[in-house]
């Protein structure tokens, strides 16, 4: 059996592996045990009862988070004209059509979130490859896809934030940084969890919401209470 760090102990004392928490004392819980020297991010890992190998089983969504996720998102736009000019006023970070297009072919990816107008899918639809596996594809379900640049910028930097639910059924998203306080960050779990609800597929049977458990960069997961959150 592998050797535990004397950090990774530290962090888990205190800690019943098998309790469920209320919310709010979780939140206190991990952000006491985020003690790194730098300003960790609080993470939440959600388990679906769906098989995302299944068309009709697949979740993802976008949400706003009311006290923002404490992180500065560098946004691209694939615009041409008029709509290229509405974006760069909105504060789009890079610009562009074919020409970006070419460099993101390339790998040359610098940003964290990409959206794009309807007329430049065409171009956007071949970087599929790049972009998908870095959920970095614009998707007209999530608001990356639209007319409304202006809008989908001014969301994209003010806290909102996709989720998408990987392999093994678990929806993972950043919620927040430890030195927020704690109010707010229940208030952006919750949200998430209501938008993770709201995007319950068809296909879905059986219990949905399996369970949550929340966690700094650097510190244990502790299991949160369904009824604390819903």
């Amino acid at each position: 059996m592998a050797k535990i760090s004397k950090r990774i102990a530290k962090g888990r004392e205190g800690i019943d592996k098998i309790k469920f928490y209320p919310l709010d004392e979780a939140v206190q819980l991990v952000k006491e045990r985020a003690v790194s020297k730098f300003d960790e991010t609080i993470e939440v890992a959600v388990n679906l009862g769906v098989d995302p190998r299944h068309a009709d089983q697949m979740v993802r969504g976008v949400v706003s988070l009311p006290h923002g996720s404490g992180r500065s998102s560098k946004v691209a736009v694939f615009a041409k004209g008029a709509k290229a000019d509405e974006a760069r006023e909105a504060g789009a970070d890079i610009v562009g059509d074919e020409e970006l297009a070419a460099e993101v072919a390339k790998g040359q990816i610098n940003f964290d979130r990409c959206i794009a107008t309807p007329d430049m899918m065409s171009v956007v639809g071949r970087l599929g490859k790049v972009l998908g596996p870095r959920g970095l594809m614009p998707n007209p379900k999530v608001g990356t896809v639209t007319m409304d640049v202006a809008q989908a910028i001014k969301d994209a930097k003010g806290g909102a934030i996709e989720f998408r639910v990987e392999k093994a059924g678990i929806v993972q998203a950043g919620v927040g940084k430890a030195s927020f306080e704690d109010k707010a960050i229940s208030d952006n779990v919750r949200a998430l969890i209501d938008s993770v609800m709201k995007a319950r597929p068809s296909g879905a049977k059986g219990t949905y919401l399996k369970k949550i458990s929340l966690s700094s960069t650097m510190g244990p997961g502790i299991k949160i209470s369904l009824g604390s959150v819903l």
